[in-house]
């Protein structure tokens, strides 16, 4: 494997550890949550640099329906992480404070909530479009391949997904998406790793969703191109 794709994956596998624990906001801190907030906005840019082909070539060639689905993806989980970037500065209490920045923290919590949960919606179903590529890459490092080992793999996707709906509602993120809920409780009594375990969960429920739908788009496109 190549040095620039093992720094890919790299920054991958942190920006998505990133993404989790800044889901747990008060339960880490808020120092921390904002660190991480900046950390995790320096691996998005360096995401985006290390992978700025395709970029080069967004308006070039044939959109197939899963070439439109990806880059509808990639331009709203851009759109939330500038959403929660500029909002988090505004709302800052400790590691931007010396930002000469007054007022604006009621419209910007609101925003800052909506790019939060719509954005770690968007960031893992394009995880999901990525993800055959993924388990492709570990069939070559294991160098064999086995129908058993796939099916359990699928088996345990699945069931993940299955818990992924209910820690869905029972975390009350669709409220938080659609603003019902305006203000984030935390239950501080909660071992962390419980609440991480709930969202890896929901991760994986829309990593699933977006695995099986990005399969469908790319037979629809193979349909269309004959």
């Amino acid at each position: 494997m190549k040095p620039k794709q093992i720094i890919k994956i790299v920054i991958d596998i942190l920006m998505t550890i990133a993404l989790l624990l800044l889901m747990a906001y008060s339960l880490i801190g808020e120092a921390a949550h904002e660190v991480l907030g900046i950390g995790m906005f320096t691996l998005f840019i360096l995401h985006h640099v290390l992978n700025n082909r395709w970029s080069r070539n967004v308006f070039k060639g044939k959109y197939t329906p899963f070439r439109i689905w990806q880059t509808v993806l990639v331009f709203l989980s851009l759109s939330s992480m500038i959403g929660s970037a500029i909002s988090g500065i505004v709302i800052s209490h400790h590691a931007l404070t010396f930002l000469p920045i007054y007022g604006g923290t009621s419209w910007a919590r609101t925003l800052h909530i909506l790019s939060a949960y719509w954005g770690f919606v968007f960031i893992s179903l394009h995880i999901g479009l990525h993800w055959g590529m993924m388990m492709n890459g570990m069939k070559r490092m294991l160098k064999k391949s086995s129908a058993v080992r796939s099916w359990i793999v699928r088996i345990i996707g699945g069931l993940i997904a299955g818990y992924g709906v209910y820690a869905f509602f029972k975390r009350d993120i669709g409220s938080y998406m659609l603003l019902k809920i305006q203000f984030v409780f935390f239950d501080f009594e909660e071992p962390l790793i419980f609440f991480l375990l709930d969202y890896i969960a929901v991760m994986g429920l829309f990593v699933f969703i977006g695995h099986y739908l990005s399969l469908a788009l790319r037979k629809l496109s193979r349909m269309k191109n004959k």
